[in-house]
């Protein structure tokens, strides 16, 4: 342990630089080209070996280091949002373009130190082990680790870690939502929306038709289910019927079974909203995930490793900017802004989000942690929550997970039973 905090303590110019230089130039999915370079430069100085492209995509990598057993994978992120540029002061602040809005900036440096600490100590120590660092594009549209695993960039994997920003910190006992995002469009026939109506046939009406039927379906899809949409397309003109339309649906579901079965009532409402309006339908799968298999093996084991680390305290300036955000953002935090390691539940927290992570924890067993880099009431997606990433606080709370990672990753090693025991809790899952 000592050396993974003197590594922490060697490197922390390093980290902030690398931190800060990712947050200032944020990237959307798939165009994470400085970013990812800038991650990927920051593990080759620290005596890993990259290896660009993994997966077919060009802004992924894996960064290499050691031999032998266990192989134990961190996986980075380092895409922003659309629409969240935002300075990292206590109020709105908007700067034009994307922002990282659920802390991938973060997340990515954390991951990264986390695998580098953990080399340190083992070098420290003697013992044998590969680390891999994956850098991993397109989490924001579910692409990604999707490709990757697909591809097998995570097979051989003894155990798969990660982390995620939030405003707690605790080990994730969430079971993200399986999720299909697809496409629509339709395609009809233009003509003079007054002069000759007749004539047209309306790729827009037909779309407006199917998000009606969505919206009727709505009543008769499981509790768990969320179906949510926008318009990608829908003309030019008003005088001008529009022959082609686009929508994009997100279809989440508690598990795969919920999801494949709205997502194909969802089909077959398109169909017909298609032969409603004489226009002709396509439908295209963007990506789709798995609901979170969770590794109770390895949650206990990082529960403690969390425990064994110190977490962050706050300063009078630190609280005082939580407070004027909160009053910013209407935060419902009741002045309550941060607190220690929430307690290991023991059991399946099912929330309404999805991550590709969950197609790696069908692969290999998974951890992922949370630490709190904003203030309690923090909504993900969110300029506050672009804010604190930006600030000490969001700095501080990537450290303390980022040791807790390193930390696990080691008991992992020096305990070969935890990592048996997790493979075959994995094996034996009902999921």
């Amino acid at each position: 342990m000592n050396s993974i905090e003197n590594w922490f303590c060697e490197n922390d110019d390093k980290i902030k630089q690398t931190e800060r230089f990712i947050f200032e130039n944020p990237e959307l999915s798939l165009e994470e080209r400085q970013s990812s370079q800038c991650l990927a430069k920051f593990m080759e100085e620290q005596g890993f070996s990259v290896e660009w492209n993994i997966g077919g995509l060009e802004t992924a990598f894996v960064a290499t280091w050691g031999q032998g057993e266990p192989v134990l994978g961190f996986l980075a992120e380092y895409d922003a949002l659309p629409g969240l540029g935002q300075k990292p002061v206590e109020e709105r602040c908007e700067i034009e373009g994307c922002g990282h809005g659920c802390g991938h900036s973060l997340l990515g440096v954390g991951a990264a130190a986390a695998a580098a600490a953990l080399k340190s100590e083992l070098e420290f120590s003697g013992k044998l082990g590969t680390i891999k660092l994956f850098g991993c594009p397109a989490e924001e549209i579910m692409y990604g680790k999707i490709v990757m695993a697909k591809q097998g960039c995570f097979d051989g994997l003894s155990a798969a870690i990660t982390w995620h920003p939030s405003d707690s910190n605790r080990v994730g006992e969430d079971i993200y939502q399986a999720m299909d995002s697809k496409k629509f469009k339709f395609f009809g026939t233009t003509s003079h929306a007054s002069g000759s109506p007749h004539l047209g046939r309306s790729a827009l009406d037909a779309a407006e038709l199917m998000n009606v039927g969505v919206n009727y379906l709505r009543e008769h899809v499981t509790d768990d289910v969320r179906i949510h949409y926008t318009y990608l397309d829908g003309g030019e003109k008003p005088n001008i019927v529009p022959d082609f339309a686009q929508t994009s649906y997100y279809i989440r579901g508690k598990n795969r079974e919920h999801v494949d079965d709205a997502s194909a009532r969802i089909e077959r409402i398109a169909q017909g909203a298609a032969l409603m309006t004489d226009t002709r339908y396509e439908s295209e799968l963007v990506a789709s995930c798995m609901e979170t298999k969770l590794n109770f093996t390895l949650l206990n084991a990082f529960y403690k490793a969390m425990s064994g680390i110190e977490v962050p305290t706050y300063t009078q300036e630190e609280i005082q900017f939580a407070e004027s955000i909160s009053k910013a953002a209407n935060l419902k935090n009741q002045g309550k802004y941060f607190d220690g390691l929430h307690k290991f539940e023991n059991r399946e927290i099912d929330i309404f989000i999805s991550t590709d992570v969950s197609n790696v924890s069908h692969i290999v067993p998974t951890i992922t942690l949370n630490a709190a880099t904003a203030c309690k009431g923090t909504p993900l997606h969110h300029w506050a929550f672009t804010a604190q990433v930006g600030s000490s606080i969001g700095y501080k709370g990537m450290i303390y997970v980022a040791k807790s990672m390193a930390l696990g990753g080691m008991m992992l090693i020096d305990n070969p039973e935890i990592l048996l025991k997790a493979m075959d809790e994995h094996k034996n899952s009902s999921i």
